[in-house]
């Protein structure tokens, strides 16, 4: 595994769908497949969602003893209940993941100035254009609950899942496929690394303050890329994930589904949602970072990295590029990954290239 925080033999294709039940296979490219096991329906209860453990960002599921300096933590992994070591949480910056108030929003977006949040803009349609502004969220920030509506709070939701017998939450989205089932996330969020495949994994999209309006998809078969597989490389830190129908409904036809693109030009504005649940959030509601990303400057990796101050339980969540706040789409071009343990305030996310095009050709034919 390289040294970071994970927030987590070609065959056939006829040969993948004759495997036993458990079995790994690799259908297409470098791409390693497990065929799921359902959750019994009553296992995710509202309590046990409740209690689930946020997969963290700066925490790993496998006790690591050393770093390179300015590595990504290797901090071990912290006990249910609190994800990011003690030291950790405490070295928070105390603005960190702070949520803006509907008047700072307004401001940021309006350009207000003074405490009286007085505009700078005067007359009839300089009002109007004011007003439609501060509806809009704004299109820079580390932080703030997405309240704009649109497709995105119906292909986002929260990931159930246990991994080494511990329940845990994660982010994903549905995304638009030939099987018209497929989820994505973080590697992590499917596969611990060269370890075990996670069990019971549900995605519940559209996820707001314990309802499931659109109810509760199982993972039928997950699939994660070769170098994950073996080694946990943050480079290719993405799962995807087919799920069942619910009730002869496929997912996208339920919910929609964001457009998955590749190679796509790097340093273009994004907009990152997720689920976070580690203080000071609580994983009940859908949240956002948007800017500009950049290179990964400790040159560890070839992801970007996103000024987000998102906590534990985030990782998986979408990246869009091309978003567009009042439709709420955009195309997917990353996931939330890792955080640095020496910047706690900037979010990693893996590039999609040739790999996660060929993770998705796979998956998306299961």
């Amino acid at each position: 595994m390289t040294p970071s925080l994970p927030l987590l033999a070609v065959t056939a294709l006829v040969t993948g769908l004759l495997q036993a039940p458990g079995r790994d296979v690799s259908p297409v490219g470098d791409v390693v497949e497990h065929v799921a096991g359902h959750a019994s329906e009553t296992y995710w209860t509202p309590q046990r969602m409740a209690r689930a453990v946020p997969i963290g960002l700066l925490g790993d599921l496998r006790k690591i003893t050393t770093a390179r300096p300015g590595a990504p933590s290797v901090l071990p992994a912290a006990p249910p209940g609190s994800v990011l070591p003690p030291v950790a949480r405490a070295a928070l910056p105390p603005a960190a993941g702070a949520v803006l108030a509907p008047a700072q929003a307004a401001r940021q977006a309006t350009g207000t100035t003074g405490t009286t949040g007085t505009t700078r803009t005067t007359g009839t349609s300089s009002t109007t254009r004011t007003r439609q502004a501060a509806a809009m969220p704004p299109a820079t920030t580390s932080g703030t609950r997405w309240a704009a509506g649109g497709s995105v709070t119906r292909t986002t939701g929260r990931v159930f899942l246990t991994l080494n017998r511990v329940d845990f939450s994660c982010s994903a989205s549905a995304v638009r496929s030939a099987n018209r089932d497929l989820v994505v996330t973080a590697g992590h969020c499917v596969k611990d690394g060269a370890g075990d495949w996670a069990e019971n994994w549900t995605f519940v999209p559209g996820y707001d303050e314990g309802r499931q309006p659109y109810g509760a998809f199982p993972a039928r078969r997950m699939f994660v890329a070769g170098p994950w597989s073996r080694s946990g490389n943050d480079d290719y830190d993405v799962g995807m994930v087919a799920v069942d129908d619910l009730d002869g409904q496929h997912l996208t036809d339920l919910v929609g589904g964001q457009p998955i693109s590749f190679d796509p030009p790097r340093g273009r504005r994004t907009y990152g949602f997720g689920f976070p649940a580690d203080p000071p959030y609580d994983g009940e509601r859908l949240l956002y970072c948007a800017g500009v990303p950049h290179g990964d400057p400790q040159g560890q990796t070839r992801d970007q990295g996103l000024r987000c101050d998102l906590t534990a339980g985030a990782s998986g969540g979408p990246w869009l590029s091309g978003f567009d706040p009042a439709s709420g789409r955009g195309a997917l071009t990353s996931v939330s990954s890792f955080k640095y343990s020496n910047d706690h305030r900037t979010m990693y996310g893996p590039y999609f290239g040739s790999a996660v095009r060929d993770l998705f050709r796979t998956a998306e034919r299961a």
